[in-house]
Protein backbone atom coordinates (compact mmCIF):
# COMPACT_ATOMS: atom_id res chain seq x y z
CA UNK A 1 0.00 0.00 0.00
CA UNK A 2 1.23 3.64 -0.63
CA UNK A 3 1.11 6.99 0.89
CA UNK A 4 0.98 10.43 0.05
CA UNK A 5 3.38 13.05 1.06
CA UNK A 6 4.09 16.37 0.51
CA UNK A 7 6.44 17.45 -1.98
CA UNK A 8 9.26 15.74 -4.23
CA UNK A 9 12.49 15.47 -2.19
CA UNK A 10 13.39 11.99 -1.96
CA UNK A 11 16.75 10.65 -0.60
CA UNK A 12 18.70 8.85 -2.20
CA UNK A 13 20.09 8.45 -6.42
CA UNK A 14 19.58 11.41 -8.82
CA UNK A 15 16.49 11.91 -11.00
CA UNK A 16 17.47 10.97 -14.41
CA UNK A 17 15.24 12.93 -17.24
CA UNK A 18 13.57 9.66 -19.53
CA UNK A 19 11.29 11.55 -21.17
CA UNK A 20 8.10 14.14 -20.89
CA UNK A 21 5.21 15.43 -22.87
CA UNK A 22 2.77 18.63 -23.03
CA UNK A 23 -0.86 18.29 -23.39
CA UNK A 24 -3.66 20.78 -24.16
CA UNK A 25 -6.21 20.50 -21.43
CA UNK A 26 -8.65 18.71 -23.26
CA UNK A 27 -10.32 15.35 -22.82
CA UNK A 28 -8.79 14.40 -26.17
CA UNK A 29 -4.87 14.52 -24.44
CA UNK A 30 -6.16 11.55 -22.48
CA UNK A 31 -5.81 9.00 -24.77
CA UNK A 32 -3.00 10.92 -26.65
CA UNK A 33 -1.59 10.57 -23.70
CA UNK A 34 -1.65 6.79 -22.65
CA UNK A 35 -0.42 6.12 -26.35
CA UNK A 36 2.66 8.46 -25.95
CA UNK A 37 3.76 7.25 -22.82
CA UNK A 38 3.26 3.31 -23.78
CA UNK A 39 5.31 4.18 -26.51
CA UNK A 40 8.20 6.09 -25.14
CA UNK A 41 8.13 3.69 -22.30
CA UNK A 42 8.39 0.43 -23.73
CA UNK A 43 11.39 0.05 -25.22
CA UNK A 44 12.71 0.27 -21.42
CA UNK A 45 12.16 -3.13 -20.62
CA UNK A 46 10.51 -2.13 -17.24
CA UNK A 47 10.34 -4.90 -14.80
CA UNK A 48 6.52 -3.25 -13.28
CA UNK A 49 3.67 -3.70 -15.08
CA UNK A 50 3.78 -0.94 -18.34
CA UNK A 51 -0.22 -1.11 -18.13
CA UNK A 52 -0.47 0.09 -14.46
CA UNK A 53 1.78 2.83 -15.36
CA UNK A 54 -0.33 3.94 -18.15
CA UNK A 55 -3.17 3.71 -16.67
CA UNK A 56 -2.02 5.80 -13.26
CA UNK A 57 -1.03 8.60 -16.41
CA UNK A 58 -4.18 8.65 -17.93
CA UNK A 59 -6.02 9.09 -14.45
CA UNK A 60 -3.21 11.86 -13.32
CA UNK A 61 -3.81 13.54 -16.59
CA UNK A 62 -7.44 13.10 -16.59
CA UNK A 63 -7.36 15.25 -13.15
CA UNK A 64 -4.81 17.49 -14.28
CA UNK A 65 -7.72 18.58 -17.10
CA UNK A 66 -10.67 18.78 -15.35
CA UNK A 67 -9.04 20.14 -11.83
CA UNK A 68 -6.35 22.81 -13.80
CA UNK A 69 -6.92 26.21 -14.01
CA UNK A 70 -5.83 29.16 -15.48
CA UNK A 71 -6.52 32.41 -16.71
CA UNK A 72 -4.20 32.29 -19.43
CA UNK A 73 -3.82 29.21 -21.71
CA UNK A 74 -2.16 26.35 -19.97
CA UNK A 75 -0.88 22.82 -20.55
CA UNK A 76 -0.55 19.79 -18.81
CA UNK A 77 2.98 18.54 -18.37
CA UNK A 78 3.76 14.77 -17.79
CA UNK A 79 7.57 13.84 -16.99
CA UNK A 80 9.19 10.62 -15.91
CA UNK A 81 12.27 10.28 -14.29
CA UNK A 82 14.76 6.44 -13.44
CA UNK A 83 15.29 7.29 -9.70
CA UNK A 84 17.79 4.03 -9.13
CA UNK A 85 15.81 1.42 -9.43
CA UNK A 86 12.30 3.01 -9.54
CA UNK A 87 10.04 5.20 -11.70
CA UNK A 88 8.90 8.22 -10.69
CA UNK A 89 5.94 9.69 -12.94
CA UNK A 90 5.31 13.24 -12.46
CA UNK A 91 1.84 15.53 -13.67
CA UNK A 92 2.07 19.03 -13.89
CA UNK A 93 -0.94 21.59 -13.63
CA UNK A 94 -1.88 25.49 -13.08
CA UNK A 95 -4.37 24.25 -10.53
CA UNK A 96 -4.01 24.62 -6.73
CA UNK A 97 -2.26 21.77 -4.53
CA UNK A 98 -4.70 22.52 -1.87
CA UNK A 99 -7.21 21.20 -4.05
CA UNK A 100 -5.81 17.65 -4.51
CA UNK A 101 -7.56 14.61 -2.09
CA UNK A 102 -8.05 11.46 -2.36
CA UNK A 103 -12.36 10.63 -2.35
CA UNK A 104 -13.68 7.56 -1.21
CA UNK A 105 -16.44 7.44 -3.54
CA UNK A 106 -20.09 5.76 -3.20
CA UNK A 107 -20.64 2.76 -5.20
CA UNK A 108 -22.74 3.81 -7.42
CA UNK A 109 -20.71 7.21 -8.32
CA UNK A 110 -19.16 7.11 -11.77
CA UNK A 111 -16.67 9.30 -10.79
CA UNK A 112 -13.86 10.10 -7.96
CA UNK A 113 -11.30 7.20 -7.84
CA UNK A 114 -8.02 8.17 -9.83
CA UNK A 115 -6.29 8.64 -6.47
CA UNK A 116 -7.79 5.52 -5.34
CA UNK A 117 -6.13 3.42 -8.29
CA UNK A 118 -3.08 5.24 -7.91
CA UNK A 119 -2.97 4.57 -4.40
CA UNK A 120 -3.22 1.17 -4.77
CA UNK A 121 -1.27 0.32 -7.51
CA UNK A 122 1.71 2.69 -7.18
CA UNK A 123 4.26 2.68 -3.95
CA UNK A 124 3.93 6.07 -3.06
CA UNK A 125 2.41 8.75 -4.35
CA UNK A 126 2.62 12.45 -3.62
CA UNK A 127 0.81 16.33 -4.13
CA UNK A 128 2.56 19.51 -3.62
CA UNK A 129 3.52 22.78 -5.66
CA UNK A 130 4.91 22.28 -8.63
CA UNK A 131 8.47 24.03 -9.68
CA UNK A 132 6.58 24.69 -12.74
CA UNK A 133 3.94 26.83 -10.97
CA UNK A 134 0.62 25.17 -9.56
CA UNK A 135 0.34 21.28 -8.64
CA UNK A 136 2.51 17.97 -9.15
CA UNK A 137 0.79 15.01 -8.44
CA UNK A 138 3.53 12.18 -8.77
CA UNK A 139 3.61 8.54 -8.38
CA UNK A 140 6.74 6.16 -7.86
CA UNK A 141 6.96 2.31 -8.68
CA UNK A 142 10.25 0.93 -6.98
CA UNK A 143 11.73 -1.95 -8.45
CA UNK A 144 10.56 -0.92 -12.07
CA UNK A 145 14.12 -1.76 -13.47
CA UNK A 146 16.81 -4.66 -12.51
CA UNK A 147 19.86 -2.43 -12.05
Amino acid sequence: MSGVAEGLAEPGPEPVSIGRMTLYPEPESVSRARRWFRKFLDPYGLTCSLDDCVLMVSELVTNAILYGEAEDAWRVRVEWWRVGEALRVDVHNPGFPAHVRMRQPAADEAHGRGLCLVDELSDSWSAGPSPLGGTVVSFVLAGAWNV
